[in-house]
């Protein structure tokens, strides 16, 4: 991932741990201020709350603890590689289609410029392309067909 990637990580990992959870505790609190927890349901609900922040919490520090943080400077320049964000022509519908690969917790759908991990079937069937290459890719729907028009490399 880049270095911008895990810094984003570790600071929702501190939003969690500094504000959401005091939050839900003290909502925990609050309910059991009310009484009877056996038939308190806002109690449930707020140690529910908290036992999910603790496993998303859990699960990025697991991320962070196993993620490499990519040299920009070292990836090969005119092919396809993490950090590319890569034009290309979807030989299906002719339409043309714009991609950039990024790691764990980078990944953005809905932007102009699609943020897709190098870990998906697309990805990896592009990965290490170049312009004027034709691929089919085999995703989970089935085969699509791209030519890559252009490659913009990552930059420092």
């Amino acid at each position: 991932m880049s270095q911008e990637g895990y810094d984003k990580l570790r600071e929702e990992i501190r939003h969690l741990e500094n504000e959401v959870l005091p939050d839900i505790a003290q909502r925990i609190a609050d309910a059991r201020a009310e009484g009877d927890l056996k038939e308190n349901a806002e109690y449930h609900a707020q140690r529910e709350a908290q036992g999910m922040t603790n496993l998303k919490i859990s699960k990025l520090k697991s991320k962070l603890a196993s993620c490499y943080i990519a040299d920009k400077s070292s990836m090969p320049k005119g092919q396809v590689t993490y950090g590319s964000v890569v034009t290309v022509k979807n030989l299906d519908d002719g339409l043309d289609e714009k991609y950039e690969f990024v790691g764990p917790g980078e990944e953005d759908y809905m932007g102009e410029v699609m943020k897709i991990l190098t870990s998906s079937p697309l990805a990896q069937g592009l990965l290490n392309k170049k312009v004027g290459d034709k691929v089919e890719v085999d995703v989970p729907s089935g085969k699509l067909h791209f030519e890559v028009l252009e490659i913009e490399d990552m930059e420092d």
